[in-house]
């Protein structure tokens, strides 16, 4: 009898989860922001044949996202069954997943959609009388009714989240919420170059990108390139193209040079769908070896086709990453793509390859007749006149001072022009005073107990031993805590250009420009925002050389971006960070004795000098009794 009770108490426990909670719960995975539900919708369109897709937003996304195009349009059955779960045309049989060619395909995204926001659908097919307008709020019906209504489909999307505000709350600022909306729509644009796009945001035209005039994928992909971008991205494009009865890679890489400092545009498509690989997207990156400096990445955009039934794409919610049969010869293979473009453009050193080598045994020839086959780490190479030693035929050796080439500014310069302090330094007693009695560098009145080691390290004796510094790490850390407590003030110090120059910037680092503004004002940049995405740049920090204003606010731009997105750093911090990478010196840079003292002292001046902002330490020491130990000598 308990046993009975117990079974029927269960069924009781047990019942059919409610569609609108499901919905919501389905949302969850498939809408994580205003740039989900824009792609969903722009990929329905695109799915509908549209040769015209126009987006409209409002408050980044959290107000308004309306999707027009020109497509095949609905039936009125359809209209009401598209946003029920599950629904679809694209698959029938069970054997349609094997050979996915469209980019939505789960019936889930309009139904997710609709239960977290206000929704209409206004749709006509070409040959009716009258479109069908469908209303939604909540994910329940509202309005069913006849409209008039061009063909096509417009699909309006009003106060996402209005009914989970806890999700509401999780959304970033407008500018970032609209940085991820512009970047999937370049993403999609790029991927279809022969349809016209436009975006307006809060009444204003962002994009308008034309059709392609051409049916050359290659220049239609370079025109789009050009319309999103700049138009000087097309002269810095190497084409990249490739067919084998497996797979076929088409599309365009950078030249070395015009590397970026962060990730945000690298664009890899397989079978049409934009996805994130960091295999192969590493493949790209590893082909690149030694062109790139330091945290900097190439520009491109590449397109990946084979049979469907080798990809499953139906491994993420958002059918944001992919799954291959043989990933590993995809990676190989896309990988000796690049190379090959690379050495087209007269970039790479060329290999020879002998048909029975195995991977481990290629050596590289360079080809270039002068240059050395193998090159230290961290070392610069200047390039010499016509009388150098690599004309006559003589190879550096590793052990040869290398020059410091003389359009670097030395570390004094940078110590004494970032961020300079109206107010006079404090003595350098009183930096030292912030150590323990024992790290104290000792030094004699020439202050010749410093040394240089590899033009990246400074070594100096302290009472309890020796201390080594990392040049760049510690001037990481200072120009860090300047730019906060400059941020913390009031509008820092700024040199007026004779001339105020005019920058145009892309969409999205405009609008977050816009948003950096009172920090970057503290900093010292005298701004002034137009509409166009055009900024007035009348005055600058007083490191800044004038003509570098682009060069300075695109740098600090994607370093915040890239810190931002992989580090989740915030605010000031951010700022802070991006502008102390930007600004530290160099490895390989050359100091003097009185430059090397004024950096340990500023180091120490520091809240804290014993590691940079990104972590690493500055400094290290070696205490007399380790030496001792290493020597095998007794403690004296």
């Amino acid at each position: 009898m308990q046993a009975n009770d117990h079974e029927e108490g269960t069924d009781r426990l047990i019942h059919v989860m409610e569609e609108t909670l499901a919905n919501k719960i389905a949302a969850g995975e498939v809408v994580q922001r205003p740039a989900s539900a824009a792609k969903e919708l722009i990929e329905n369109a695109l799915d509908a044949g549209a040769r015209s897709v126009s987006v409209v937003l409002k408050a980044a996304g959290s107000e308004l996202i309306q999707v027009i195009d020109d497509g095949c349009g609905m039936s009125q059955d359809d209209a009401l069954v598209a946003f029920r779960r599950h629904a679809t045309s694209k698959i029938r049989a069970i054997e349609d997943l094997d050979r996915i060619h469209t980019l939505g395909f789960r019936g889930e995204a309009l139904a997710s959609i609709a239960s977290v926001a206000q929704v209409e659908l206004k749709t006509k097919r070409i040959g009716d009388i009258a479109g069908y307008r469908v209303c939604l709020e909540g994910g329940k019906v509202t309005v069913k009714e006849p409209c008039a209504t061009p063909n096509g489909t417009s699909l309006a999307i009003r106060n996402l989240f209005y009914n989970v505000p806890a999700r509401r709350n999780f959304l970033k600022t407008p500018a970032t919420e609209f940085k991820h909306l512009v970047e999937t729509f370049q993403f999609l644009a790029l991927a279809h170059p022969a349809v016209s796009f436009r975006l307006d945001h809060d009444g204003n035209e962002v994009y308008r990108l034309t059709g392609a005039p051409t049916q050359n994928r290659k220049e239609a992909l370079v025109h789009r390139i050009s319309e999103l971008f700049e138009k000087d991205y097309a002269e810095h494009l190497i084409p990249a193209e490739e067919t084998t009865s497996y797979l076929t890679v088409e599309g365009v890489i950078s030249h070395a040079e015009f590397h970026r400092r962060s990730r945000g545009e690298q664009f890899l498509f397989v079978n049409g769908r934009y996805v994130k690989h960091r295999s192969l997207e590493h493949a790209v990156y590893s082909a690149y070896e030694g062109l790139l400096p330091e945290g900097a990445y190439p520009f491109f955009a590449l397109f990946l086709s084979l049979d469907p039934s080798h990809v499953d794409v139906n491994v993420h919610p958002t059918k944001a990453e992919v799954k291959f049969d043989d990933e590993r010869g995809i990676y190989a293979f896309l990988k000796a793509v690049i190379k090959k473009a690379l050495n087209t453009a007269d970039l790479t050193p060329q290999l020879n390859l002998e048909p029975e080598a195995r991977p481990g045994a290629i050596e590289a020839s360079v080809a270039f007749a002068g240059m050395p086959a193998r090159i230290s780490p961290g070392r610069r190479i200047d390039i010499a006149p016509a009388t150098s030693r690599v004309e006559t035929g003589t190879p550096p050796r590793d052990d040869m001072p290398l020059r410091t080439t003389s359009k670097e500014l030395s570390l004094g310069e940078l110590s004494d022009r970032l961020y300079a302090s109206p107010t006079p330094q404090e003595p350098r007693i009183l930096a030292s005073a912030t150590m323990q009695d024992a790290d104290v560098p000792v030094s004699d009145d020439e202050g010749s107990l410093l040394w240089q080691i590899s033009e990246r390290y400074i070594l100096t004796q302290i009472r309890s031993g020796l201390m080594l510094v990392d040049q760049r790490a510690a001037h990481e850390r200072i120009l860090y805590e300047r730019a906060l407590a400059h941020m913390k003030g009031s509008v820092g110090m700024s040199q007026q250009l004779l001339f105020p120059h005019t920058l145009t910037f892309n969409p999205g680092d405009f609008e977050l420009l816009k948003e950096l503004l009172p920090d970057l004002q503290a900093l010292g940049f005298d701004m002034e925002f137009f509409s166009g995405r055009s900024v007035v740049v009348r005055g600058v920090p007083p490191d800044v050389n004038t003509g570098d204003e682009r060069a300075i606010l695109d740098e600090v731009v994607q370093q915040y971006k890239s810190y931002q997105s992989d580090l989740q750093i915030r605010g000031r911090d951010n700022l802070a960070k991006s502008m102390a990478h930007r600004g530290a010196v160099r490895a390989g840079t050359k100091m003097s004795i009185k430059e090397m003292r004024t950096l340990i002292d500023q180091l120490f001046m520091c809240t804290m000098p014993y590691a940079s902002p990104f972590g690493r330490p500055t400094l290290v020491k070696i205490t007399t009794e380790e030496l001792d130990k290493r020597f095998g000598r007794s403690p004296s």
